[in-house]
């Protein structure tokens, strides 16, 4: 319904919607809030509309071109199972814990 409301797509009414409505809600962390804008800046934005639009530095995580149902599988199969922070915009030192 709100994106029936105007005539372009209000992403920063959307980022704002899922940072701070949706998530930043349950998070109390002053950094964690901001990482949470950080990637919702990234995945929630025009230029993810394009085909090869890269979510990661790697370029594993990237915009699909629209083909057919199969072609999303085959991409979506062929990802690590496990994903690297990268996915997420992170760091590789973000999985590092003191276990």
């Amino acid at each position: 319904m709100l994106l029936d409301e105007y005539d372009k797509v209000p992403y920063k009414v959307i980022q704002y919607l899922g940072a701070e409505i949706n998530y930043g809600g349950r998070v109390t962390d002053d950094k964690d809030v901001r990482l949470i804008k950080t990637i919702i800046k990234k995945y929630i934005c025009h230029e993810a509309l394009r085909d090869g639009y890269k979510f990661s530095d790697s370029g594993i995580y990237y915009s699909l071109a629209a083909t057919n149902q199969e072609g999303y599988l085959t991409y979506t199969e062929s990802l690590p199972l496990n994903p690297d922070p990268e996915a997420f915009g992170m760091h590789e030192n973000a999985e590092i814990t003191n276990s």
